[in-house]
């Protein structure tokens, strides 16, 4: 089997670019587990996940998804991010908001109460922890952190887009 270009060489750099890829790699597989241990505890579809994480990003970042933008997110048809939505709105994790006083057929998508709760209940100790595991760093190292995992996370992105 041929392996040259896979595993790491013998330098230093090289060994910890392992370190830091295997990692990273670790980490994806248990974030899927981790996705699908949620999906399975409250019914839901790895769709209906995937929805619910752009939902709070988008909501977190100040600018709410529309049903179009999470259509084209996950890559699904009209009719199928309606029903995702619809399955959502019905189990009590996001509510269809028409805020914009202007144009009421503009529609944003929001976590309710209950489906903050349910996501704190399970995702909770998970952000506890990582916050523990954050404040062994200082503000630079942090810096650093946030630089790389934006950068990581906009590469895997991209990877994903041009599948």
């Amino acid at each position: 089997m041929a392996t040259e270009g896979f595993y790491p060489g013998d330098e230093p750099r090289e060994q910890r670019q392992w370190q830091i890829i295997d990692a990273l790699r670790r980490y994806g597989t248990d974030s899927t587990r981790l996705a699908h241990a949620f999906a399975d505890q409250h019914s839901l579809r790895p769709a209906d996940l995937f929805a619910l994480v752009a939902i709070m990003s988008a909501e977190g970042s100040g600018v709410p998804l529309t049903p179009g933008q999470l259509r084209a997110h996950l890559r699904l048809s009209s009719a199928g991010t309606s029903y995702l939505i619809d399955r959502l709105e019905s189990s009590g994790h996001v509510r269809r908001s028409r805020e914009d006083t202007d144009d009421n057929r503009k529609v944003r998508l929001r976590y309710t109460e209950n489906g903050m709760r349910t996501a704190l209940a399970f995702f909770g100790p998970l952000g506890e922890s990582t916050a523990g595991v954050l404040d062994r760093f200082d503000p630079a190292e942090l810096d650093v952190i946030a630089r790389f995992t934006t950068a990581i996370a906009q590469a895997m992105n991209t990877h994903v887009e041009q599948l």
